[in-house]
């Protein structure tokens, strides 16, 4: 089966161009297209893509808050950033935002379609050019974290190994993997992490993460 492909992108020349460049390719399907947060939002709930290529900029938001609004409806949703931005806090803003890679508008033609092939099958990628920057943010948060004092009102230290992990875009079974544990003991960890941190979703507990480690460092 084709992968589901939804592009959104407020230039409706560049949508055009990415909607050209699919067509070539057999295993990708355009199945939507939106110039805007809303119509993104709109678009994937009616027409349920496997994999959203996102522009970081829209005339009523950003694709961050598309990004947020898409995976909460519908979690297996794979969300892909493609923009012309490389600095660190938008980088590191999508992967709160629970996407799964980012890439520059520069990249070649069949390089992206591998992206997108890659994001599909459930792994995470990030543009080489901003690769450092975000590895750079990872390490100090695992740092911070890993050298604070556990009590019992705050996350343990695996626990807060297992959200640097999320922070980093992984999934249970990739967490699982790096920390030779079984996915069930990742869930429960995050199960327990979760209600410590008072959320619901993978995506708003790196976020409250993100800020309480930026804190305490």
């Amino acid at each position: 089966m084709k992968i589901r492909l939804m592009l959104v992108d407020d230039h409706e020349v560049v949508r055009l161009g990415l909607s050209s460049l699919f067509k070539q390719s057999d295993r990708i399907e355009v199945v939507a297209e939106a110039g805007s947060v809303a119509e993104a939002i709109a678009q994937a709930a009616q027409h349920h893509p496997d994999v959203v290529l996102m522009d970081l900029r829209l005339p009523d938001g950003t694709g961050l808050d598309a990004c947020r609004e898409i995976l909460s409806a519908r979690p297996s949703t794979r969300v892909l950033f493609l923009t012309s931005y490389s600095d660190e806090e938008a980088v590191v803003s999508t992967v709160l935002a629970g996407a799964a890679g980012y890439l520059l508008k520069e990249i070649g033609s069949k390089a992206l379609i591998g992206a997108i092939e890659l994001v599909h099958g459930g792994q995470s990628i990030l543009d080489p050019k901003v690769t450092t920057a975000v590895l750079d943010r990872m390490s100090t948060l695992v740092k911070a974290a890993t050298s604070k004092r556990p009590n019992s009102d705050d996350l343990s230290p695996q626990e807060s190994r297992i959200l640097v992990l999320v922070v980093e875009g992984k999934t249970n079974k990739e967490i699982a993997k790096v920390m030779g544990l079984s996915d069930k003991t990742v869930k429960n960890y995050l199960s327990n992490a979760f209600q410590k941190l008072h959320v619901r979703r993978r995506s708003h507990a790196a976020a409250v993460f993100d800020r309480r480690v930026s804190k305490k460092g």
